[in-house]
């Protein structure tokens, strides 16, 4: 399967032109081949907690309809990240499309303390199967915990899909983990980071892919948006520059 990262610079608060940049970025993906594309977290309002409640939409919204159309024309399952309304507060979510499919949408289901006050978990493990693949999601603190990786292997994933916004000291304490985290469970694990500042710091990109045996075969750089090119099949691995 041909797996890509997106790695992007979101506008605060501004859905609609970070989801232009979104379709962009997925149809550059479709045109490399790309059978799915995840991107950072929070990636379509950028990663920000005081504004989340605000900025929440439900993942039913027709205003996420375009991602739906691009999935269906290209066939390509897309990751985007968004908060989402829960009757017990806001959500940190992935919305999931795929082609000619309902669209369904994971939450964070472990959040870190300084999280607490802004969001609530999401209360269940999605995977998303395809072909031989089965991909489990992961946005940023909870794919740092082994529990979390323990409970998407239990489920048969042998794609992690880690969607963060981590700075360059998250990033450098987070490889040996997500390392250790695709040869522990023979998973492939695709890093999707954003860059640029977000909500009081500033996300460091350098999204990568471990293969599963734990060996990262490659990333991009710390400042560039761009895109990270995975085959699972051939192992063949690309970086495309950033999309005009």
């Amino acid at each position: 399967m041909k797996l890509c990262a997106a790695q992007l610079a979101s506008v605060s608060g501004d859905l609609r032109q970070n989801l232009d940049k979104h379709c962009r970025f997925v149809e550059h993906a479709a045109r490399l081949g790309a059978e799915l594309i995840v991107f950072p977290e929070l990636s379509l309002t950028r990663y920000e907690t005081v504004r989340a409640r605000e900025l929440a939409l439900p993942w039913n919204s027709p205003l996420l309809d375009e991602l739906q159309h691009l999935s269906d024309a290209h066939r390509i399952i897309i990751g985007a990240g968004l908060p989402t309304p829960a009757p017990e507060g806001t959500r940190i979510s992935m919305l999931i499309v795929q082609p000619h499919k309902p669209r369904e949408v994971y939450s964070k289901q472990l959040l870190p303390d300084d999280e607490l006050p802004f969001f609530v978990p999401g209360d269940h493990q999605v995977v998303i199967r395809a072909g031989d693949a089965v991909l489990a999601p992961a946005i940023c603190y909870e794919s740092l915990q082994p529990d979390h990786a323990e409970q998407a292997a239990r489920l048969g994933a042998n794609v992690y899909l880690a969607s963060v916004a981590k700075s360059a000291n998250g990033v450098a304490k987070a490889r040996a983990h997500y390392s250790e985290v695709a040869k522990r469970h023979g998973m492939t694990v695709l890093l999707a980071n954003g860059v640029g500042p977000v909500d009081g710091f500033v996300t460091a990109g350098q999204s990568a892919v471990w293969d599963d045996r734990g060996e990262r075969l490659g990333q991009l750089g710390e400042e560039e948006e761009g895109l990270l090119l995975f085959d699972t099949l051939s192992e063949a691995l690309s970086i495309h520059s950033p999309l005009r």
